[in-house]
């Protein structure tokens, strides 16, 4: 094979290796909620109300959800569960030792969480949508629950009740690469135990959590986006009028 088609078949490959999980798994596509207000309140709800017992925020206040169109009195009414005042940081009142003896480690900060497990394999909100979707049954782990994106993960399924339960159907197939030897391959989820979701509402609910955890990590990110638009619209004007005014000086020269 020469160098061209060595190029080829690498590239060929690409496709299949950006859409795989840390677990093997593959990451489907997050919804973009970031221009969805409504969406982004109902992910700060959710998030409020089935990550912030364990996760903390530390580096996000409870007034910044002002951004996201909410009133002071909104926040405090709704989402004020673990501090006294709107301008307090998302803490938790867990102790890390405690929890580290619960559940075998310390639940991550989720600040920028959607920003640190951005990699090849997708964006930082690929990853969460797929694994907060991907939970299932699974007697053997200390929690009764295991996942696809990340195996023998030490937390719960906290959504298990908009979910339902579900169980990994695997088969045993002969290992590609050795032709004695069989594997386990996942071929989906069977429903045991309906939740009080549909599976439709489940994704849209993850996608709307999963905009919030994205939004949260920077908050700033659309005007960022903006700004850096007309950054590029001045430059280019900037560039324009100076290859003019290069132009016009050189002609008298030559």
């Amino acid at each position: 094979m020469n160098f061209p088609k060595k190029l080829l078949a690498i590239l060929a490959l690409v496709p299949v290796l950006a859409f795989a999980s840390e677990g093997g798994h593959p990451l489907d596509k997050a919804p973009d909620r970031s221009n969805n207000m409504v969406a982004l309140q109902n992910g700060a709800k959710l998030f409020v109300n089935y990550c912030l017992n364990c996760h903390a925020a530390s580096s996000m206040r409870y007034n910044r959800l002002k951004d996201l169109g909410l009133t002071e009195d909104q926040i405090k009414e709704n989402l004020l569960f673990t501090a006294d005042k709107v301008g307090a940081m998302m803490n938790v009142a867990i102790a890390p030792k405690d929890a580290k003896a619960w559940f075998g480690a310390v639940p991550p900060d989720l600040s920028v969480l959607a920003r640190a497990k951005a990699s090849s394999a997708g964006t930082g909100g690929d990853y969460l949508y797929t694994y907060l979707r991907t939970f299932y049954k699974d007697d053997t782990r200390p929690t009764g629950w295991n996942n696809m994106v990340m195996p023998n993960v030490a937390m719960p399924h906290v959504l298990w009740e908009l979910q339902g339960t579900r169980t990994a159907k695997m088969v045993e197939e002969k290992d590609p690469h050795d032709a004695g030897k069989m594997v386990h391959k996942f071929e989906g989820f069977e429903q045991v135990t309906p939740g009080t979701m549909s599976p439709a509402d489940f994704d849209n609910a993850i996608g709307d959590l999963v905009g919030y955890l994205e939004w949260m990590a920077e908050p700033a990110q659309n005007q960022r986006k903006q700004l850096g638009v007309w950054v590029l619209l001045f430059l280019s004007l900037f560039a324009f009028v100076a290859w003019r005014l290069n132009a016009s000086f050189w002609k008298e020269v030559k």
